[in-house]
């Protein structure tokens, strides 16, 4: 039988900076939870929202993987390798900081907030070489299915990282059920609802929820309404 933790959304850390108001999962900077340090390797779910005309400015990371999803408005990234990029909905951004990176990211637009998703993995390999990548999704996407956009596999049409996850994501009508396998039986699965409601193994989730369930080869995902949906499928052993 599954073992599973649960996360609601009005459970997460929030910090406040005026310009960024972060929503925090998992312990990140001063809001430290013992019980809510990793899923895995699994390390920091930020749902971010940054004012027009706020950002990061430059700070450095090694030895993790950095991954951002960009749910409303463009947020501009600048980095130490010299990469100038701009990151949309639909797309998916992941930094391998190895050796060391620093970048920047902010929000050009004065008069739209940009809400983006910022995970952060432990990786399988250290001291690699820095490298950065950004791919759009969402033209992949098929009604009421999962989409493959990250995994460690450098030839696949998603993303890649230094880890053995697997990231699926979709949009669903309400009323759709459907199982979904894990690639790796001794993996992880943290489920994250990006919008509406939805049930998972007959557990209830509404928007911005986050599941972690291992112990299992599958999920049974079940759509109350109209949901979009983000599976993050991790090795446990972190």
């Amino acid at each position: 039988m599954a073992q599973t933790i649960l996360h609601k959304a009005n459970t997460r850390n929030i910090a406040d900076h005026g310009w960024l108001k972060s929503f925090q999962t998992f312990s990140f900077g001063i809001n430290y939870d013992p019980d809510r340090v990793q899923f895995g390797a699994l390390r920091v779910l930020n749902d971010d929202i940054v004012d027009g005309g706020g950002g990061f400015g430059e700070h450095p990371h090694d030895n993790m993987e950095i991954i951002s999803i960009s749910l409303e408005g463009s947020l501009q990234h600048e980095d130490s390798m010299q990469n100038v990029a701009i990151i949309e909905p639909g797309e998916i951004q992941v930094m391998s900081a190895g050796t060391g990176i620093y970048h920047k990211e902010f929000n050009k637009n004065p008069d739209q907030p940009v809400k983006f998703l910022q995970i952060w993995l432990f990786p399988n390999q250290r001291n690699v070489s820095p490298r950065y990548q950004q791919k759009r999704y969402d033209a992949l996407l098929k009604p009421n299915e999962f989409t493959q956009i990250l995994s460690p596999e450098k030839e696949a049409d998603s993303v890649w990282i230094y880890q053995d996850a697997w990231f699926n994501i979709g949009k669903f009508e309400a009323g759709i059920k459907l199982t979904h396998p894990l690639r790796n039986k001794e993996n992880g699965i943290y489920v994250f609802v990006i919008k509406g409601s939805i049930k998972i193994n007959g557990q209830e989730l509404e928007e911005r929820d986050g599941y972690g369930l291992w112990e299992t080869g599958s999920i049974d995902v079940e759509t109350s309404t109209a949901a979009e949906i983000l599976l993050m499928e991790v090795p446990m052993n972190y």
